[in-house]
């Protein structure tokens, strides 16, 4: 990734911004509510919990068929990747509860997630939410080379298939945390210095980093290996199926937010200067989909309210489907653009067309 300066526009003639903030403030406080959770959000913190753990203490302590038990690890993936949108995702953001041991609780799930607070508060609250979608700045548009997430990637000739490879390669997204990117992300952002406030010492960060996937990996397979009367790689089989079952759905609701055909992967100028001021940015680069589901709605936790989420990041999402009618009409006020695709089906058809044409063989024209 690149490590240059860049800076937002500061010209909102129109006070986009600062208008939408002003409605948006106003709601809450003519309904009295607070930007944080709820008893709504504490509940379903109980019952993503549940989904997670209920399975894995099943399987430790009743003797059930393997097949069962291969079952039960996917349950296992779906109330994982419910944890990391409904209640880390809150927390580490700031947005959980008013008090901060509590965000810094609910944070705190990303270790038995097999993830890292620091790293992901990095790579995703100050790389991807402030420089969505610009390339060589924001870390989720960097797959290597086997994915082109943008048109300002260099192309290479695997890419023509990427539409169809890449869905096998999506649930692959959380045991890369848990063996190799956690370390490759701390040895990076230490060396670059970077932080969520002010920068922690190296020595304590690496230490977490280090007893947390010890603790980790003694949780999810070195106590079944004991506890369990079937053989080691049978465990690890059930230890991959839960990550690939929370992998690939956290990839698909990561990607239908930014990586779709309406969104654009916008770049700086020669002084490295945006276009658009950061919250005009924002409407640029991001979409929602099937927001009038309530069944996504409830299992993303708001991830599918993109829009609201990157504008409003310190607001809880069990807020975004009311104030999103504001953002909706606001961004229509200001002729600015508001993505949004009616249906998870239509999100991800979008998506894997524009994989497509991701990876067709660029045509370069020479002045």
């Amino acid at each position: 990734m690149e490590n240059k300066t860049l800076r937002f526009s500061r010209k909102d003639t129109q006070n986009f911004f600062k208008t939408l903030n002003k409605r948006v403030n106003a709601y809450f406080k003519e309904n009295n509510i607070k930007r944080t959770g709820n008893w709504k959000l504490y509940l379903k913190t109980a019952i993503m919990f549940s989904i997670f753990l209920t399975p894995y203490f099943l399987i430790l302590t009743l003797d059930i068929n393997q097949w069962l038990q291969l079952l039960l690890t996917v349950v296992i993936g779906i109330g994982m990747a419910g944890v990391g949108m409904n209640v880390m995702h809150d927390g580490n953001h700031g947005s959980y509860s008013t008090k901060p041991w509590i965000n810094n609780l609910t944070g705190a799930s990303i270790y038995i997630l097999a993830g890292n607070v620091y790293n992901w508060k990095v790579q995703h609250n100050v790389l991807h939410h402030t420089y969505t979608n610009i390339h060589g700045h924001d870390e989720d548009l960097d797959a290597g080379r086997i994915i082109r997430f943008s048109e300002h990637a260099k192309w290479r000739r695997f890419h023509k298939f990427q539409h169809y490879y890449s869905i096998l390669l999506y649930g692959l997204l959380t045991i890369n945390w848990a063996i190799t990117t956690d370390f490759r992300q701390m040895r990076r952002y230490m060396k670059r210095k970077l932080s969520y406030g002010k920068f922690p010492s190296p020595v304590k960060q690496w230490s977490v980093l280090i007893i947390t996937k010890l603790i980790y990996v003694s949780l999810w397979i070195v106590l079944p290996m004991l506890v369990l009367d079937i053989a080691w790689w049978k465990i690890l089989i059930g230890f991959f199926t839960m990550h690939y079952t929370a992998g690939l759905i956290l990839s698909i609701v990561f990607q239908l937010a930014h990586i779709v055909e309406d969104t654009e992967t916008l770049m700086p100028d020669k002084t490295g200067t945006m276009k658009n001021t950061w919250a005009i940015h924002q409407l640029f680069t991001t979409a929602n989909f099937s927001t009038r589901n309530k069944v996504v709605n409830w299992f993303t936790g708001g991830l599918n309210h993109q829009v609201e989420h990157h504008i409003f990041p310190n607001i809880s999402h069990i807020h975004y489907t009311n104030i999103a009618k504001i953002v909706k009409q606001t961004a229509r006020e200001f002729n600015l653009p508001y993505y949004e695709y009616k249906s998870t089906r239509k999100a991800i058809i979008s998506h894997f067309r524009h994989l497509k044409a991701l990876g067709k063989k660029p045509v370069y024209i020479y002045n």
